[in-house]
């Protein structure tokens, strides 16, 4: 993001460059003239088109950070937190941008760092051009933040796997062409019984039980899935068998600072959206701008933005430098996600009972920040990771 020093010379905040400011200015242009217009019908019929998958993997979007051989456009993470950050800014719903994020974000980078040159053809090249979608499969009806309690099983059998069990709040599990599924591949389970396979839509036995109504994120598709007797041949095996905890963890720093960045994204957008609002409003003969009490409640917010700020962007700069950055990440995926919720809340109380109204958006905002305390690993969670890592 640029900021402007006193001396009026303009200053890139680290860790971003001028070729990430030229990113950020085309994901824009995507988003205001291309998604924003339209994205009030999507949120009514509770999904985004497919094509819009396959309009981001014409522009390149979807393959920012992997290598070119791989069809990527060569960049790097900071590519994608450019892409994750600006969609969010420019007002992109929560339901979208989890679609494209749960895509780009959690779904396929597994495929990229652990699969095969084979696996990498059949499924990572075509999600990256936006012609086949993807999804996690992680969560359960009796395990979320407890990985190691999934009861998916996947019977070895000759020729690859038998996967029975069910899979929950799926982001693009509707309409997903491959799931990137985690289950036991032993019968105890448990860290060292895990494993990953790529599970396609068209496998006999691949069921979507239920399309989930939500409170927010309404244009994506969060699916219930069901796997009665599976067969998942071998060659769908992703990374070495029992290791898929690895893997897990593996892109669970990523996935954390995604949701940062996407929370500073939308706060931003709360912020300029509010300003806008309070200089134009008028009450009791003047702009309520004028007013202390709503000045101080939009320097709160404003505060909490700089703040948020500062500790992703330094998570961002430590982890783009290879650092183990897991308390970082942690602290700053903890404070952006109650930060949003609480700007978002103060917008709808200061747009009053406009806040409330559809085309002001606010009130949306509020519904699709509030999931971010818990996905991705919930408050508790995080705050546990922080004070273990303190010595209690």
């Amino acid at each position: 993001m640029a900021v402007i020093r006193d001396s009026g010379e303009r200053n890139l905040a680290p860790p971003f460059e001028d070729e990430h400011e030229e990113l950020r200015a085309t994901v824009r242009r995507w988003v205001e003239t291309e998604v924003v217009p339209q994205q009030d019908e999507w949120e009514e019929a509770r999904e985004f088109p497919r094509e819009l998958f396959e309009r981001a993997g014409e522009l390149g979007f979807l393959g920012l950070k992997y290598p070119e051989s791989l069809g990527g456009q060569g960049g790097d993470y900071l590519h994608d937190a450019v892409f994750t950050e600006e969609i969010a800014a420019a007002g992109i719903s929560g339901g979208i941008g989890a679609g494209i994020g749960a895509h780009t974000g959690i779904a396929t980078p597994p495929v990229w760092k652990f699969g095969t040159p084979e696996q990498q053809d059949r499924f990572l090249g075509p999600a990256i051009r936006g012609e086949k979608i993807a999804a996690l499969g992680i969560t359960e009806p009796g395990a979320g933040s407890d990985v190691a309690g999934i009861r998916t099983h996947a019977k070895p059998v000759d020729g690859g796997y038998l996967v029975n069990g069910s899979k929950t709040f799926i982001t693009n599990g509707v309409r997903a062409d491959f799931i990137v599924c985690a289950v036991k591949t032993t019968p105890e389970g448990g860290h060292g019984g895990i494993s990953f396979l790529v599970l396609e839509r068209e496998m006999e036995g691949y069921e979507v039980t239920a399309k989930l109504e939500k409170m927010g994120w309404h244009a994506s598709d969060t699916g219930e899935l069901s796997f009665t007797d599976v067969a998942v041949p071998g060659e769908n095996l992703l990374g070495e068998q029992n290791g898929g905890f690895r893997l897990i963890m593996a892109n669970f720093q990523w996935e954390r600072l995604m949701m940062a960045l996407g929370a500073l994204g939308g706060m931003r957008w709360c912020l300029d959206r509010t300003l806008a609002y309070v200089k134009e409003r008028e009450a009791f003969g003047r702009s309520i701008g004028s007013f202390q009490a709503i000045r101080h409640k939009v320097a709160e917010m404003a505060t909490k933005i700089e703040v948020g700020q500062a500790m992703t962007y330094n998570a961002l700069r430590r982890f783009h430098s290879g650092d183990d950055v897991v308390r970082e990440v942690t602290l700053a995926k903890l404070f952006t996600q109650r930060a949003a919720v609480e700007i978002a809340d103060e917008a709808v109380q200061i747009h009053g009972g406009y806040g409330y109204m559809r085309e002001y958006h606010v009130e949306r905002a509020l519904r699709d920040a509030r999931l971010g305390p818990i996905g991705g690993g919930t408050d508790e969670v995080m705050k546990e990771i922080v004070g273990r890592g303190l010595g209690l």
